[in-house]
C-alpha cells in the first residue's frame, strides 16, 4: 500500500512546463485542467459544529446529537485524502476552497463542506506559495467561494493575505493567460474569487469560474448532465465539469457502512472511461477543468493531462507513456 502510495505522488509535478511547443500558446481556458472538488476536505474536524448554512433540521439534530451527526457528515464530506502540495504534485491544478468563519475560530478563517477544516486558510496559502517557488512554470487556478459567516473584515484580510503572499505572480483577470504569457511575466496564480463586489474593486481577482455538477449519486445521471452543459460553453473563459458524485439523506440511510470514497471508487470506472472520450478546446463540446473527488486513488490527472495531445493529433500520447512505465518498453512515447 505503501509503494502504491508513493508511486501516485509522483504523479505529475511539472506537467505545463513540459507540453509540446504547440499547446504553449493556447489560452489555459482551452487547455483540460485537472482539478480536484472540495479540496481541503481531507482535514475536516470531526469536533467541530455543522455549518450554519447546512438544513435546519441537521442544525438542530447536531445541537442534541453531535456524537451521531458530526462523524456522519465527516464520512460523507471527506472527499480528498492529500494536503495540497501533494494534490499538486499529483497534477491537480484547479483547487476548490471553500471559505467559512469559525463560530469561536479567534479570527482566523477555515475551510469547511458540511463541518470545518483544522487547517486555516493562511496556513494552507502559504503551503502553495512554497510548492509554486519550488515550480516555476506550473500556473494554479484558486477558486475561493461559499465564504459562509465572513464579514466585509474577513473579505478584505483574505484578499490582503492573497495579495501578499503571490504578489506579481497574480495574473490580472483582464489577460488572456497562456503558459508563454505567465511564464514572460512570472505569473503563477489565477484567483477566481465568488464575491463580485470585490471582483470589480481588484483587477487582480477573477470573476467566479461556472462549475457544473449533477447533484446526483448516479455516475450516470453525472455523465447526461455534463454531456449536456459542455455544449452550453461560452465562447471563451474557464469552466469546471465536476465529475464528483452527490450523496443525499435516502442515500446514505440505505448505504449506513459505505462513505463517500466507497461510493466514489465505484463510480470511477464510468466516470474516467468518459473523461477519456473528452477534447479540450472553447465551443461547444470542449472540457477545461475536470474535478474529480480522491484524486490519488486513479490515474485521473494523467488522463486529463493527457487530453491535451488531441489538440495536436497525438490521441493518447499521454496513456502511452504510462504503459510505458509498467512495461519496460519506451516505443509508445513521443
Amino acid at each position: 500500500m505503501e509503494d502504491e502510495q508513493g508511486r501516485q505522488l509522483e504523479g505529475n509535478p511539472d506537467w505545463m512546463s513540459r507540453l509540446p511547443e504547440g499547446l504553449l500558446d493556447v489560452p489555459l481556458w482551452d487547455l483540460a485542467i485537472p482539478g480536484s472538488h472540495d479540496s481541503m476536505s481531507f482535514c475536516l474536524d470531526v469536533s467541530s459544529p455543522v455549518l450554519s448554512s447546512e438544513p435546519f433540521l441537521l442544525r438542530m439534530i447536531d445541537r442534541l446529537f453531535p456524537c451521531c451527526t458530526r462523524p456522519c457528515v465527516y464520512r460523507w464530506a471527506t472527499t480528498q485524502q492529500s494536503f495540497l502540495s501533494e494534490q499538486c504534485e499529483l497534477g491537480i491544478r484547479f483547487l476548490d476552497l471553500r471559505i467559512a468563519r469559525k463560530p469561536e475560530g479567534g479570527g482566523r478563517l477555515f475551510f469547511a463542506h458540511g463541518i470545518y477544516t483544522l487547517i486555516a486558510v493562511k496556513e494552507a496559502l502559504e503551503e502553495l506559495a512554497t510548492w509554486l517557488d519550488a515550480h516555476p512554470k506550473e500556473i494554479i487556478i484558486l477558486s475561493c467561494t461559499h465564504f459562509a459567516s465572513l464579514t466585509d473584515e474577513d473579505h478584505a484580510c483574505l484578499v490582503g493575505n492573497i495579495f501578499t503572499l503571490f504578489g506579481d505572480k497574480l495574473c490580472p483577470s483582464q489577460d488572456t493567460p497562456t503558459l508563454h504569457s505567465c511564464w514572460s511575466r512570472g505569473q503563477q496564480v489565477i484567483v477566481s474569487y465568488g464575491n463580485q463586489e470585490l471582483v470589480l474593486q481588484h483587477p487582480e481577482l477573477w470573476t467566479e469560474i461556472p462549475y457544473w455538477y449533477a447533484d446526483t449519486p448516479d455516475p450516470k445521471k453525472v455523465i447526461a448532465y455534463l454531456e449536456e452543459q459542455k455544449h452550453r460553453r461560452q465562447p471563451a473563459g474557464f469552466y469546471v465539469s465536476g465529475l464528483n458524485l452527490t450523496e443525499d439523506a435516502p442515500y446514505v440511510l440505505l448505504h449506513p457502512l459505505q462513505n463517500m470514497r466507497t461510493m466514489t471508487t465505484k463510480a470511477l470506472s464510468l466516470l474516467l472511461s468518459w473523461v477519456s472520450e473528452q477534447r479540450p478546446g472553447t465551443g461547444a463540446g470542449g472540457v477545461n477543468v475536470v474535478c474529480c473527488d480522491f484524486v490519488g486513488v486513479s490515474q485521473f490527472c494523467s488522463l486529463v493531462i493527457g487530453l491535451n495531445y488531441k489538440r495536436l493529433g497525438r490521441p493518447g500520447t499521454l496513456a502511452a507513456c504510462l504503459a510505458c512505465r509498467t512495461s519496460g518498453d519506451a516505443t509508445g512515447c513521443v
